[in-house]
């Protein structure tokens, strides 16, 4: 069995690719027991954000198991695998349990550190249990996973002023808005009129970090009006007003900033909805939906810019190297964690080899102890056979405690495997059949 992550993020692919690949909470359940129907495949977990798809498994071979996952995502997305497979990278065993520590530090995002990762490892576990999709070894490395996620951020300063995709987003709008003034720097949202489409988690930072930045007055969209306003509540200090998705022309007409964050699987707006609508200012759109909520075709528009979030790298990098150092303290505990995981895993490698000698140690004491009562015959009371069985498993349990202990301890991986090459060739001991 092998540990193997297939997958595409930001850093290797475009979000035209991206938002294909992109498997939402609805399709979740299918999504994984598609994946598990493959003999392939033994356990799966699946990481859908808006900068990476990365799918989690256990496999029986490495290669082959690659393969029917690199299947299953063309599949899924209708690309085909010779325009989809530059896209994807693939990790094995150590490499596949290192980067999965990484990812839910924050070290692998686009934002250094930032803290929206780590809620995105918690519910791709929370949902492989709820769909049964992963079983003993998983298990163990996605809750590995996120406790190492929360020691990063508690025992290292990574997570101390970490900006999201939602305050980069931000911070993107007020450098559009300055470089339009003539200015290279951030500028406040005073006096902008701003919308934000949609009402979850990334809606809920983009308002609070708009507040922050001084933007006196939001119109939020959604769906639902009631969501909406829920929202809205949670920000008494900013004047918030709630509609429902009716409102889109009136807000795409009036206002000069526009952030749109929703769950629609194809693009709410377009140029056709722009083109008919009277504008009266120029106006930024800032699309942080995967997939877009925002058409391409917009940018061609005279007087509208539009930033998805691929655009945010700008943002990024001047945040990233006042980051880097702390990072690096943060890579020293997850070499210390993978090392944690990787030893226990090695344990189990044991467990086929010690199980076969201990059922060929038992069959030998059997053989041998018939031999001797056979000898004894009838001379032998039912007392002195349950003294002479109770003595035999003791010998043969000393026999196996001193193999098994040392094989069962924390060890360096070459030192086991050899350890368990030799018990194997001593013994004779065929495993074959066993996992």
């Amino acid at each position: 069995m092998h540990i193997a992550v297939v997958g595409l993020s930001h850093r290797t692919t475009p979000v035209e690719i991206r938002e294909r690949l992109s498997i939402s909470d609805q399709i979740m359940e299918s999504s994984l027991q598609t994946l598990r129907s493959d003999e392939q495949v033994l356990e799966a977990s699946i990481l859908s954000t808006c900068n990476r798809l990365e799918i989690y498994t256990l496999v029986r071979h490495p290669e082959q198991g690659v393969s029917a996952i690199g299947s299953f995502l063309s599949r899924h997305s209708g690309i085909d695998p010779s325009e989809l497979c530059p896209h994807l990278f693939s990790y094995h065993h150590d490499e596949a349990v290192n980067h999965l520590l990484k990812v839910a530090a924050g070290l692998d995002s686009l934002v250094l550190g930032e803290g929206q990762i780590l809620a995105q490892v918690k519910k791709m576990y929370r949902l492989a249990q709820e769909h049964n999709s992963v079983g003993p070894i998983l298990n163990r490395l996605l809750n590995q996973a996120v406790s190492t996620g929360k020691r990063v951020r508690s025992e290292t300063n990574l997570g101390t002023g970490a900006v999201s995709i939602s305050s980069a987003a931000v911070e993107l709008a007020q450098l559009k808005i300055g470089q339009s003034q003539g200015y290279d720097n951030l500028v406040s949202l005073e006096g902008e009129q701003v919308a934000v489409i949609g009402a979850g988690r990334m809606s809920r930072l983009l308002l609070q970090h708009l507040q922050a930045k001084g933007c006196t007055g939001v119109v939020l969209l959604n769906r639902t009006v009631e969501r909406a306003r829920a929202l809205a509540n949670e920000f008494p200090d900013l004047p918030v007003q709630s509609r429902t998705l009716d409102a889109i022309d009136y807000c795409l007409s009036t206002c000069s900033l526009v952030f749109t964050s929703t769950a629609a699987s194809s693009p709410i707006i377009d140029a056709a909805r722009l083109t008919g609508l009277n504008r009266r200012s120029s106006l930024k759109l800032v699309d942080i939906g995967v997939p877009r909520n925002i058409a391409s075709d917009v940018q061609g528009l005279t007087g509208v810019s539009l930033y998805d979030v691929d655009d945010l790298a700008e943002v990024v990098a001047r945040n990233q190297e006042a980051r880097k150092q702390v990072a690096a303290e943060a890579e020293d505990l997850l070499k210390e964690e993978s090392r944690l995981f990787l030893e226990w895993w090695d344990g189990l490698e044991a467990v086929p080899t010690i199980n076969r000698l201990r059922v060929q140690l038992e069959g030998i004491r059997k053989q041998e102890l018939e031999k001797a009562f056979n000898r004894m015959g009838s001379d032998c009371s039912d007392r002195e056979r349950k003294v002479l069985e109770a003595l035999s498993k003791g010998i043969v349990n000393k026999i196996l405690h001193t193999p098994v202990t040392n094989l069962r301890v924390f060890q360096p991986r070459q030192q086991r495997h050899e350890a368990l090459r030799v018990l194997k060739s001593l013994f004779e001991l065929d495993i074959s059949g066993e996992t």
